[in-house]
């Protein structure tokens, strides 16, 4: 057995079955194991960005690291955006980056680099494999780091891969998700029992349906806001949830709303800041004075946490108020962001898996769909666009059963558009909707909001998406994914039924 058979056979046996792949000299024998192993499924991406992020997606639905393989510094380099947004996420995954043979290194060949410092940014656990006897071993400490919500890269040098190695290596036990701090869960039930204005802030673990009904029992009793952070990484949401409302992304509208709290307590949640930095705006939130009180942390149980501070402040299910949600009616006319957010709240399916970097398009989405069926709500939490089709791709190979739906703006679109050929690949059930307003939308209201005056035709050349406008039904063709192109409400409702009803991978164009 060498090395990679032996990291290989190391991963299935650390229940890491699922490799998101983009391989090329340096981890032939690593390919070579793979084909050997029973047990690991190989999903080949065209473009490493697709590789990463479907990793992530893959551990937000999973709870349990998939392994990706990449191909030396560059093909590390051209995922790290999507490792970003994964890490920022508390999303585990084992990467898997090839090196050149350890004696090959000091001739400086053309892509020989320092993998390891492109790594660490993006990585919380770092190491290259010294020899093909400690593969197994290392191996197994980057599935026990990965396990714990955390991004490892381990480095694969290709002498360590095809060398003799003596066997696996024994796997860490899987780790739960840690404990809490009663203490902190006490400072908070007193701030909440003081009855000062509060707002619960939450994130992560905290948004199941229990951690929300829990939240709900709690504002019930003693009158606090819950909200959660501008952007998470899965949120449950849909009829018969408690439904909440997110901190704004814009300033002007997130200053008002936060202005009379005198307590926020965090649930994995960080202090609201700003996106950005702003000429004459704060980059903090909250209001001058406000305590900041944090009950948990990521990777601390935040259900276990609401549970107790429910316990400590008597709060029960009955506490819970009712919430008067927006009707669901089907839109007619003209395609905007108000007859958008209806057609697919009326749409969305039971236990469906929603990816959004709708941008511009989506901030009006969240209060329909709170009154469709229940279904998970994915975000961007690192910010590096280029995600969401990536995301729904390991969302769907992580759950087969389950629908997909990935909203996006056309430029985000194009930055992982290889995501889609993957999808045909593997008959994936993903059905992704590309708002094509032909613009960077989101680029246009941040020149204003940054002060930077009115666009000359220069500027505005590089926020437009035109000359020449981008073909979706063509492009998604060429990749082997089914399209059509909607200008109307009328027509965005049929396109909507027709995908939610056949399984495998779809492209709508809404066309704004």
């Amino acid at each position: 057995m060498n090395g990679a058979e032996s990291l290989v056979r190391t991963l299935v046996a650390g229940k890491v079955d699922v490799c998101f792949a983009n391989p090329g000299t340096s981890e032939m024998h690593f390919v070579a194991a793979l084909d050997r192993v029973e047990g690991m499924r190989c999903v080949l991406g065209l473009f490493e960005g697709v590789v990463t992020g479907a990793a992530d997606g893959y551990y937000r639905m999973k709870g349990t690291p998939a392994s990706t393989l990449l191909h030396l510094g560059p093909g590390l380099a051209n995922g790290l955006a999507n490792l970003h947004n994964a890490k920022k996420a508390n999303s585990g995954i084992v990467n898997i980056v090839g090196q050149h043979a350890v004696y090959h290194i000091e001739y400086n060949a053309p892509l020989t680099s320092d993998i390891e410092g492109l790594a660490r940014p993006m990585s919380q656990w770092v190491r290259t494999s010294p020899d093909s006897k400690m593969i197994a071993r290392d191996g197994a400490d980057a599935i026990a780091a990965a396990k714990n919500a955390q991004v490892a890269t381990l480095i694969l040098p290709a002498d360590t891969a095809w060398g003799e190695a003596d066997g696996i290596a024994e796997v860490p036990l899987d780790n739960q998700r840690g404990s809490y701090s009663t203490q902190a869960v006490d400072a908070a039930a007193k701030v909440l029992k003081s009855g000062e204005p509060t707002l619960l802030l939450m994130t992560g673990g905290a948004l199941t349906e229990h951690g929300l009904a829990l939240a709900a029992q709690v504002a019930g009793k003693t009158g606090c806001k819950v909200m959660g952070q501008t952007y998470n990484p899965r949120m449950a949401r849909g009829a018969g949830r408690f439904a909440i409302d997110r901190i704004p992304y814009v300033i002007e509208l997130a200053l008002p709303i936060l202005k009379d709290f005198k307590h926020i307590i965090l649930v994995e949640a960080n202090d609201p800041v700003a996106f950005f930095a702003y000429p004459n705006k704060p980059s903090m939130l909250k209001p001058e004075g406000c305590e900041v009180h944090r009950m948990t942390s990521g990777g601390e149980n935040s259900v276990a946490a609401l549970e107790a501070l429910a316990g400590a402040l008597g709060a029960k299910p009955s506490d819970a108020q009712p919430q008067k949600l927006l009707e669901l009616v089907k839109p007619t006319g003209a395609l905007n962001h108000t007859t958008i957010a209806q057609a697919i709240a009326r749409a969305i399916p039971e236990n469906a898996i929603m990816v959004d970097e709708s941008l511009t398009t989506g901030r009006g989405f969240f209060p329909p769909t709170a009154a469709a069926k229940p279904h998970d709500w994915l975000q961007n939490m690192g910010g590096s666009i280029g995600f969401s089709t990536p995301v729904a791709t390991g969302a769907a190979v992580a759950c087969p059963d389950r629908k997909v739906i990935c909203m996006v703006g056309d430029g985000s679109a194009m930055y992982t558009l290889q995501s889609l050929w993957t999808q045909a690949r593997e008959s994936l059930d993903v059905t992704t909707i590309v708002f094509a307003n032909r613009k960077y939308q989101i680029l246009l209201g941040e020149f204003s909001g940054v002060g930077a005056g009115e666009p000359g035709q220069r500027a505005l050349d590089m926020l437009n998406l035109d000359r020449p406008a981008l073909d979706w039904v063509s492009l998604a063709k060429g990749m082997g994914v089914p399209a059509r192109s909607v200008t109307s409400a009328d027509e965005f409702n049929i396109a909507l039924a027709d995908a939610m009803a056949e399984k495998g991978p779809k492209l709508i164009e809404v066309v704004t």
